[in-house]
């Protein structure tokens, strides 16, 4: 997707929010990380905060606060990790990079999500760290889909943090805020009935696959990823 303009007939999400509740954040994937992150903060106009490495993953990230307890993670591969011998784990998809592939939902019942009647979506339970640029250590649990993701990364993965502080406790307010999250798919309600099972109730339309995110700089322009 691109800036302002674009995003008309994109699904908004049922009721007034901008996102279903437990949103945590939405993953944009990028083929190199610095140009990613160089041309979003000029779209965007704010900065972001770099993330970290994720060891086995060949991935690092930047983050970007886009709500109260929801940011925007910004991935591609880690110039000092070496590719995984099975890809990337957000390659797969139809959608050309960069492109917002995913995204993630709060859970403190994973291991319920994956032995439920939406298992098969979510995939196994996985515990994850990395190091923060300070060297600080933090943990998390995620679910782990299979690639390609599951309905073109519309149904999402499942985050548990713990103990850790949400990382959006730590990130500065640059003034960007999700306005609209929503989906399109040529087979709604298909896509519609593997959210209901997962228990998340986000908008989907009929459409290419893929998701729809719009955001607001702090000029007050609207950009489509």
């Amino acid at each position: 997707m691109t800036d302002s303009g674009s995003d008309r007939g994109a699904a908004a999400p049922r009721g007034r929010r901008p996102a279903p509740p437990g949103t945590d954040h939405l993953v944009y994937a990028v083929p190199d990380l610095s140009a990613g992150v160089r041309d979003l903060e000029a779209r965007l106009g704010a900065r972001q905060t770099p993330g970290g490495s994720h060891p086995g993953l060949g991935t690092r990230n930047s983050l970007l606060r886009i709500g109260e307890r929801v940011y925007l993670e910004v991935v591609g591969p880690d110039p000092e990790q070496p590719a995984p011998p099975g890809g990337f784990w957000f390659a797969g998809g139809t959608a050309p990079l960069p492109a917002l592939v995913t995204w993630a939902v709060r859970s403190a019942d994973l291991d319920g999500l994956a032995t439920g009647p939406g298992g098969r979506l979510v995939g196994p339970v996985r515990s994850m760290s990395r190091s923060r640029p300070g060297g600080e250590r933090i943990a998390w649990t995620l679910t782990m889909p299979g690639k390609p993701l599951p309905r073109q990364g519309i149904v999402p993965f499942f985050i548990d943090w713990g103990d850790t502080p949400h990382p959006c406790a730590g990130l500065p307010d640059r003034g960007v805020r999700l306005v609209r999250l929503g989906a399109r798919h040529p087979d709604p309600e298909a896509v519609r009935g593997d959210l209901d099972r997962l228990g998340v109730a986000l908008g989907v339309a009929v459409g290419p696959a893929g998701l729809v995110a719009v955001l607001e700089t702090p000029a007050g322009d609207r950009v489509a990823l």
